[in-house]
């Protein structure tokens, strides 16, 4: 019991030492997110180019840190056009090369990750933009594009509804008009609110994981699992090793940084940190995730592809920080501050909590100010995650009771379906259309044609009833019914008519 509250209170303190830091990180990232267009992205992307690479990760640091959201718009901006290569160089930066991560990797171990971050990042990018291509057949790509488009136009909707519509209301005009706009603020607030509810579990089970593994787990384990004393050989082995660990531990975005702080501490390489920090894009879930988007043999090149440019970026790094010498010479003893006193991290925090105090303020007023005004908003929030959603970007959406709701990502999207009694009430977006079809709510039974009285799931074989079946999927013009969730996402992954 000692080692679990010892545990939970290294946890704390790291929190503790990164809360002003996060907060400052969140709030920048939600004004970017706010004043830079989307539908800029979907038009400057249609090649890989290495001036299309640095605007796609341009647009990626400017995003959303987290890696479900990004792999969701990486997936929507390719199925809107966008190469596949530069979409994929998107993603990375999405989550490798935003503000808050660099932040929080200065205070937990050290200015020179944060730097590492960013060089690596950049060489990552890179390596990605020059092997991607090479390995990726071309008939694939293109074959996985058709079906995110049909599924795009057929599951949700007949049409994607808000396509040609331009940009939201929300930015309309130049980012100098939105800046000195109070609307303009407050889509930052709610960016930035959402940004923080939607990656509140992993960045507790961040801080938790690597509390423990700081207090409980040997420092004899590490220094068995990342050889040292081998020169080259122990640096190669460590940026392996380290991508693996990031598989298994299930922790992306900034909630792996304080893993990676523990991970330091136990004995891994330099090169191998950096490596770990970069391989969030290779979390499980995630990996699940390719392959319903993309396929499964598109998804084992992305695995082989994104390992390598990881664990070799992280080398590069290492060997190219040695060389400047930018590598820590000692390791700490300790991660987080262990008592709480009256210095620059608490006086930072107390400012960080008056200034997110504001930015909350500002969420709450401009959603009850919308909510007075019965207006229709450009936004609409997550109901699973919290996330805010343009409407005119949302990557997934599904119908209940009348009603539409915007999602993130095909994974909240399936979450929503198996259970929409669960979230609907927690808010909802706007009323369906009258002569509203069952191909735009995602839903049988509301309007159309006439739902059948059974039907035979095509991925199992299973008969089932579509008034009460847990899934739903339009495909070619036809309905097709599914005994649960994961049918559906075999189907919607690989879609066929049989």
């Amino acid at each position: 019991m000692s080692d679990i509250g010892n545990s939970l209170a290294e946890g704390w303190w790291m929190f503790f030492d990164t809360f002003w830091a996060l907060v400052l990180g969140f709030t920048l990232s939600g004004a970017v997110q706010a004043f830079v267009s989307r539908a800029a992205m979907q038009r400057s992307l249609g090649d890989h180019r290495p001036r299309t690479v640095a605007k796609a990760s341009f647009f990626g640091m400017v995003s959303s840190s987290c890696s479900y959201a990004a792999s969701a718009l990486a997936k929507s901006l390719f199925a809107r056009g966008a190469d596949f290569t530069a979409a994929q160089a998107f993603m990375f930066a999405s989550t490798n090369l935003v503000v808050e991560l660099g932040i929080v990797l200065w205070l937990l171990i050290g200015w020179q990750f944060a730097a590492a971050e960013f060089v690596g990042g950049a060489i990552m990018i890179a390596m990605l933009s020059v092997l991607l291509p090479r390995v990726m057949p071309t008939g694939d790509v293109e074959a996985a594009r058709n079906r995110l488009s049909a599924g795009r136009e057929n599951a949700e909707g007949a049409h994607d509804a808000h396509a040609g519509h331009g940009e939201p209301p929300a930015q309309q005009g130049s980012w100098r008009q939105l800046i000195r706009s109070r609307a303009g603020w407050s889509d930052a607030s709610g960016y930035t609110i959402s940004d923080l509810t939607m990656l509140r579990k992993e960045l507790v089970a961040g801080f938790v994981i690597a509390g423990f593994a700081v207090v409980i787990v040997p420092t004899s384990v590490w220094r068995a699992v990342f050889i040292s004393g081998h020169g080259f050989w122990s640096s190669l082995e460590n940026v392996i090793v380290g991508p693996f660990i990031a598989i298994i531990s299930f922790v992306c975005s900034v909630g792996n940084v304080p893993l990676a702080a523990a991970l330091w501490q136990g004995g891994i390489s330099f090169g191998g940190v950096v490596s770990f920090v970069f391989a969030d894009l290779l979390a499980l879930p995630l990996l699940l995730i390719y392959r319903k988007y993309y396929g499964t043999a598109l998804t084992l090149r992305l695995l082989a592809v994104f390992w390598a440019v990881m664990s070799a970026s992280g080398l590069a790094t290492e060997y190219l920080f040695k060389a400047v010498g930018g590598v820590p010479a000692n390791r700490p003893t300790g991660i987080a501050t262990t008592h709480l006193g009256w210095n620059y991290t608490t006086a930072l925090n107390v400012i960080a909590a008056l200034g997110f105090a504001v930015v909350y303020w500002l969420y709450r007023s401009s959603r009850n100010a919308a909510h007075d005004e019965d207006t229709a908003s450009p936004y609409a929030k997550d109901v699973v995650c919290g996330m805010q959603v343009e409407k005119a970007h949302a990557p997934a959406t599904a119908g209940h009771a009348g009603r539409t709701y915007y999602f993130c990502s095909d994974r909240c999207q399936l979450r929503f379906s198996a259970d929409p009694d669960r979230f609907a009430e927690e808010t909802s977006t706007e009323p369906m259309p009258a002569d509203a079809g069952p191909q735009l709510l995602g839903m049988p039974g509301l309007g159309g044609p006439p739902v059948p009285e059974t039907a035979v799931d095509p991925v199992c074989g299973m008969t089932v009833d579509p008034a009460t079946a847990a899934g739903h999927h339009r495909y070619a013009g036809r309905d097709y019914y599914f005994c649960g969730t994961g049918c559906q996402a075999a189907f919607a992954g690989h879609p066929s008519p049989t």
